[in-house]
Parts: structure tokens; sequence; C-alpha cells
């Protein structure tokens, strides 16, 4: 059942926790990098460029140490695992836009697009291999040893399902005739990263068994939710659009109104190679009057209810929990879109 809510008093309340609760972890991965020596001038300034000016990420360590906190834990044990997964989960970005050929991002180029691939590669191969040593370092701030062997496998197993889902993804490329369940089920495994975070903060934090599978299916809807927010945004700009059209996969919005059997075709006529900002503008209302915007609304609000009945007995920090589901909610899109 939807809620009738001040989306920007939502998000509003959201970057308040996520600043307050992941800024410290993200400038300790500044700091950590900046200091490291490189002879290369070209990546230290890439490095530099995508720690300093690009990489704004506090959502992965605040939810590390809300989660945490949520079984009893102390949340400021979190805070090396989160440097280290924060340089990881970069690095993971930069080569998603290596595959993706993403040189944009919003305003600003990408690691990819400002520096090339062969040093973007190098760049995210780097912050892997930093992330990892100072993971294994954690132990020296209380991180016991035999949960650092823990936290390393389920990283593993997120890297594997990550990778699986990218080369699962790269199937998708300019089809039409793709089910909008294959897609979530490519999305589901791209959420695997954001499960690891809530599972290993749930390890961390001393949770029980119950609440650490609990917490970890929390986290794998929350990371459905933040693709598919994307998903809806990238489908409201135009440049966004048309590089998915060329270069990626269809949005699930444009999935759905292709399963619309009077509209197919109007849809269709607009997923070509010579598409432009006006044919984006009537795509959107075609998707619109396809249903397709109604219906991944309605699937990322039943995704939000399966997440909120998840977190039904967390008694520590459960409004937090809700409201980063809430933030991924978008505000009523039918305002984006040209009337």
């Amino acid at each position: 059942m939807k809620e009738t809510v001040n989306q920007e008093e939502i998000t509003e309340q959201l970057l308040k926790l996520l600043e307050e609760r992941g800024k410290k972890a993200l400038d300790l991965a500044r700091k950590t990098v900046l200091k490291e020596k490189i002879e290369s001038k070209v990546i230290q300034d890439a490095l530099k460029y995508f720690i300093t000016e690009y990489w704004h990420d506090t959502t992965r360590p605040a939810l590390l140490s809300i989660v945490c906190e949520a079984v009893g834990g102390d949340p400021n044990i979190t805070t090396p695992i989160a440097i280290s997964m924060t340089l990881i989960s970069g690095a993971i970005d930069i080569h998603d836009d290596i595959i993706d050929q993403s040189k944009n991002k919003g305003d600003r180029p990408t690691v990819y697009g400002k520096f090339g691939k062969d040093i973007a590669l190098l760049v995210g191969d780097a912050l892997i291999f930093k992330g990892f040593t100072i993971l294994y370092a954690s132990v020296e701030h209380g991180v016991p040893a035999e949960k650092i062997a823990i936290i390393s496998q389920i990283i593993k197993r997120s890297f594997f399902e990550l990778g699986d889902a990218e080369a699962l993804e790269l199937k998708l490329r300019g089809r039409t005739d793709i089910k909008p369940e294959k897609y979530i089920r490519v999305v589901r495994r791209k959420a695997a990263d954001v499960e690891a975070y809530t599972r290993i903060s749930a390890i961390v934090g001393g949770g029980s068994e119950e609440e650490i599978d609990v917490l970890g299916e929390y986290g794998r809807i929350l990371g459905m939710l933040v693709i598919l927010r994307d998903d809806m945004i990238d489908m409201l700009d135009p440049e966004e659009t048309i590089h998915r059209i060329k270069k990626e996969h269809l949005s699930l919005a444009i999935l759905y109104a292709l399963q619309n059997p009077e509209m197919k075709f109007s849809v269709s006529n607009h997923l070509n190679n010579t598409v432009t900002e006006e044919d984006v503008e009537k795509l959107s209302i075609i998707v619109d009057k396809a249903g397709g915007f109604v219906l991944m609304d309605n699937y990322m609000h039943k995704l939000a209810e399966d997440a909120y009945n998840k977190i039904e007995k967390v008694k520590i920090n459960k409004n937090y929990l809700t409201l980063l589901i809430r933030g991924m909610l978008l505000p009523e899109w039918r305002s984006y879109l040209t009337p």
C-alpha cells in the first residue's frame, strides 16, 4: 500500500543521516588514498579526481554503521571496514563505467571519460588492492580475525555474483524482446554488494543468525531499489536514455511498456541508434501511456513493502532502516514528464 508522504522532507532527512553516519569513513578513505606515493602523474591525478571530486558515496559507510547498531553493536567498529569497502565499491563503479562505456554521470565525467579506459582500469585495480589491504588490517582496530575471514568470503561471493550479473546484463543490450522478469532477476544479482554490506555489518555487530539473514535480505532489497531508482532517473534524463538505448540495456519502464501489445510498435519505433532528445521526450510520453512508469512504480513499492516486513522485528534503528527504503522511492514521477 502506497504512502502519501512529503518526499522532499524524506530526502532531506536521509541526506542528513547519510552525512552524519558516513562522512567520517569517506573522509578517511580519501586521506588513505591521497597518502599513497605514486610516480605516475596521470595515475596520481586520476586517483585524486576520483576520490576528491567524483566519489561522494556516504551511503555504504552509513549503512554499515546503522545496521551494526541495529543488532546492538558498536557502530564505531565498522569504520575501518567502511573505509575498505568504500574503496572496493569505488573500484567496482569505475570498472562498471568501462563496461558500459559511460563517459559522464550527470554533469561530471567519469574516470573512464576523463582519463580513458587504460587509466580507469589501473585506478580501479589500485582501489581494490588498497581496499583489501585495509580490510585485513582491521584486526588492529578491534575486528576479530575470524570475522575478517568471514567478511572476505562474503565479499568474494558478492564479486562473483556481480560479475555474473554484468555478464548477463551484456546479453540484454539493444534487445526489445526481454521480459521484465528476466531483467529483474539480473537486478537482484546486481544488488549483491548492498546485501554484503548489511550482512557484514550484522556479523561485526554480533547479530544472531536470524538477524544476519533478515538484514542481509533487507540489504538485497535496498540494493534493488537503488538500481531501479537510478533506472527511473535515467529514463527522465534524455542524455542518459539515449546512452542506454545505444550502449546499454533498456530501462525496466520501457520493458514494461513493450509488453503492451497496443503500444509495442510505438515504443519500438523510438529505440534505434539515431534516437534524438526529441525522440526521447516522445518516448517518455509513450512509455507513460503504455503503463511502463506505473508498473515500475508499483513494483518498487512492492519491494519497499517486502523490506518493511523484513525489519518488522528490528528494535534498534528501525526508523533509519525504514528511511533508507523510503528515500529510494521517487516523488511523483509524472511531474518530470513533458505534458
